[in-house]
C-alpha cells in the first residue's frame, strides 16, 4: 500500500508544466509506460527552476515531483552525484527492484539532462 503522500503526488503532481527558456530532456521507462520531459533553469551554478511533464505510475509520478521541488536552489555538482538512496529515501517506502526503475526516472532524467548541458 502506497503512503498517502505518495498518492496524493500522483493525483496532484508538483511543478508541472514547461519552461520556455533553459535545459530539457526526455526520460523514459518503458518496462513501466512511464515518460517525463524534464525542464531546468540553472543560474551560478544552482537549479533555478524545474518543471515537468510526465505520465506514470504513482511513485514515477510522485518521485518526480520530489524531484521538482527538492533540487530547486542546490548546486549542480551536488545534484550530479546524487545516488538512488537519495530518492528512496525520500519516498520513505520499500521500493521493489522491479520499480526502482520508476522511482529513479525522475532523478536521472534530471542528472542527465545537468550533466550534458554545460553553463555559460
Amino acid at each position: 500500500m502506497y503512503r498517502d503522500e505518495i498518492l496524493d503526488l500522483y493525483k496532484n503532481p508538483l511543478n508541472e508544466g514547461k519552461l520556455e527558456e533553459g535545459i530539457s530532456r526526455e526520460g523514459e521507462n518503458p518496462s513501466c509506460g512511464d515518460h517525463t520531459h524534464i525542464y531546468i533553469q540553472t543560474e551560478n551554478n544552482k537549479i533555478k527552476e524545474i518543471r515537468h511533464k510526465s505520465d506514470g505510475c504513482a511513485i514515477s509520478t510522485a518521485a518526480i515531483s520530489i524531484v521538482s521541488e527538492e533540487l530547486k536552489g542546490e548546486n549542480i555538482e551536488d545534484v550530479i552525484e546524487l545516488d538512488n538512496d537519495w530518492i528512496t529515501g525520500k519516498l520513505g517506502i520499500d521500493i521493489s527492484p522491479m520499480r526502482l526503475k520508476c522511482a529513479l526516472l525522475g532523478l536521472d532524467t534530471v542528472q542527465k539532462a545537468l550533466k550534458d548541458h554545460e553553463e555559460p
